[in-house]
Order: structure tokens, then C-alpha cells, then sequence
């Protein structure tokens, strides 16, 4: 991305799929959800390679093209919310490592949730370190009355330093029944797996005037760009007395005050195709062979026994 400006990303008209999803919920789960995605270019083999999760832990699938994927594989169980990296020719999976599946139902009637985020790493995509901590709770934001929330785990390099944001906090969402990221902040450290600082405050929080933030705060992923930082980032908000999710974009000048552009992607049908009718969730920017894609997963109604997480894509030509 370091080539790339902002008016680049500005102007970038990007058309949904017209075949999407590309990922469909998958082995028993309600979702397929919050893509990470390696380019070509950035693998050892020359394959896309997509992770994302599950209730039953994060996944690796890859592809010739990113569009058509081959057999999921697990990599972690306990986890969710991927972050994948390639650095110095070895690869670091950053994800939220959560309670036990049994822990997780408990949370959903009443018990504490807990989570954390770890990391893992390998050579070739196939053989992977014991998991190991990252980030735990250090500031007070970070937890509340329903319990711990360190999530959505986003790496990028600062010069000789290593930041890494991520989501916190717990928002009870009604129409859904679950909990959603209440605040975005980061943690820096002059090593990738170790050391981290986090911030006091958060740098992104709620802002009931906000339409798009009304609710809570979701995540961020963050690019350098030629002249700037940008984010993208999936707030939750309320409207018409539902709640609801959509991708902004947003301009810094340092990766840590962000400025609203404009809206990139909101719920909508797709055709008779519902899957992304309510909600547009966690995304992953790509740029491969002069195309940027905006990889995202979305839901298709707040129902909790209706609902439906899957992955697709939206893409531009530069």
C-alpha cells in the first residue's frame, strides 16, 4: 500500500461481486466472519490465502484467483477475529482468544467473557508455534460489568516500531443478544510478538451524534499510505430502532486521530440475495494486480437463530 496515495483510495470506485458470498458459513456454524487476507505477492506459495473464523476457531482457506476457496483448514481453536502478517519471510496470526466454547454460551445468559489477544507463527502455513499471550486487559476501558473484551487484533510497522490495534470494551447490541466492541484503541512495542504498551485512552469511542457510531465503536484496520494513514473501520449504530453496521473510511496524518471521509460500504440487498441486508462487518484491503478489494463479511438480520454471517468482496480498478 506504501505506493499508493489517498486520493487513490478516494476515488476508487468499488463494485460489490456480483457473485458474492464467496464464503458461506461453513462446518456447523452460524458464520464465516472477519476475513484476513494475503495477497500473491505476500505468500510464499503465490495463492491467496483468506483466514477467518468460526464458532469453532479460525481457519485458513486458500485460492488461485480469491474468489474461489478450497477446503478450510483450523489452524487455533479458542479464536477469533484473525489478523495475519507476513514479515522477514515468516508469518504472525494475530486473532482474540476467547473462553472455551462452553465459557463463550455462558457469557451469552449472563456470565463473564473473557478474551485476549495471542499470537502464532510459521514458516510455511502449515506448521504452527504453541500460541502465546500479546495483550491482556491493562487499562480499565478495556473491561466492564459483563467482563474483558481485547480483540480485532491489527498489525502495522512504524518506522522501527510495531503497532498493533485493537478493539475493547463491551456493548450489549438488543436486537442481536451479543456484545460488540465498545472502543478502538492501540498498544506499541519495539518487538512483534512481545513488550506491548497500550494507550491510556482510546483513540476511537462511542458518539451518540454520530449516525454511524451512535452504538459503539467495532474495529479498525489500519494502511500507510504514500501521504497518510488510513482506517477503515465498521461502526455500529441505530437506526429506525434497529441496530446496524457500515464501513467508513477514515484519514490521519499519524495512525492516531482519525477524521471521517465518507461511507465506503452499507447493508444492502443484493439482488433477492439478503446476506448482507443488515449488517456489514470486519474487512481486509487487498491490492493485487492494479485491483483493490475490500474483503468484508456482513449478516443478514439481527435474528439470532435466523442470522447468517458470510464473506464476499468489493473491488476497484486503479
Amino acid at each position: 500500500m506504501n505506493n499508493l496515495t489517498f486520493d487513490d483510495i478516494n476515488n476508487a470506485q468499488f463494485k460489490l461481486y456480483e457473485n458474492n458470498p464467496v464464503i458461506r458459513n461453513f462446518g456447523g456454524s452460524f458464520n464465516a466472519a472477519d476475513p484476513s487476507v494475503l495477497t500473491p505477492e505476500q505468500s510464499h506459495d503465490g495463492l491467496w490465502h483468506l483466514f477467518c473464523h468460526t464458532f469453532f476457531g479460525v481457519y485458513r482457506l486458500d485460492s488461485k484467483d480469491g474468489i474461489s476457496f478450497g477446503k478450510a483448514v483450523k489452524i487455533v481453536p479458542r479464536a477469533m477475529r484473525p489478523n495475519i502478517n507476513r514479515i522477514n519471510g515468516r508469518y504472525y496470526l494475530f486473532y482474540e482468544r476467547t473462553l472455551p466454547l462452553l465459557g463463550n454460551a455462558l457469557s451469552l445468559i449472563g456470565g463473564k467473557w473473557k478474551s485476549e489477544i495471542y499470537v502464532t507463527e510459521s514458516a510455511d502455513l502449515e506448521n504452527w508455534t504453541e500460541p502465546r499471550l500479546v495483550i491482556g486487559k491493562t487499562r480499565d476501558f478495556e473491561a466492564d460489568s459483563r467482563g474483558q473484551s481485547i480483540s480485532n487484533p491489527f498489525l502495522i510497522k512504524t518506522g522501527e516500531s510495531c503497532r498493533l490495534y485493537y478493539s475493547c470494551g463491551l456493548t450489549y447490541i438488543k436486537d442481536c443478544g451479543f456484545c460488540e466492541p465498545t472502543y478502538i484503541s492501540f498498544a506499541e512495542s519495539k518487538n512483534i510478538t512481545d513488550s506491548y504498551i497500550s494507550r491510556e485512552k482510546p483513540i476511537i469511542s462511542p458518539d451518540k451524534n454520530d449516525p454511524y457510531l451512535n452504538l459503539c465503536s467495532g474495529c479498525i484496520k489500519v494502511y500507510r499510505l504514500k501521504d497518510c494513514y488510513i482506517g477503515l473501520q465498521n461502526g455500529i449504530f441505530e437506526k429506525e430502532g434497529k441496530s446496524h453496521s457500515a464501513i467508513m473510511l477514515l484519514r490521519s496524518d499519524n495512525g492516531a486521530i482519525f477524521d471521517f471521509v465518507k461511507v465506503l460500504l452499507t447493508p444492502q440487498m443484493c439482488g433477492e440475495n439478503d446476506w448482507m441486508a443488515q449488517y456489514v462487518y470486519a474487512c481486509c484491503l487487498t491490492y493485487h494486480d492494479n485491483r483493490l478489494r475490500i474483503y468484508f463479511n456482513a449478516r443478514n438480520t439481527s435474528d439470532i437463530i435466523k442470522g447468517r454471517e458470510c464473506i464476499g468482496f468489493c473491488e476497484a480498478q486503479l
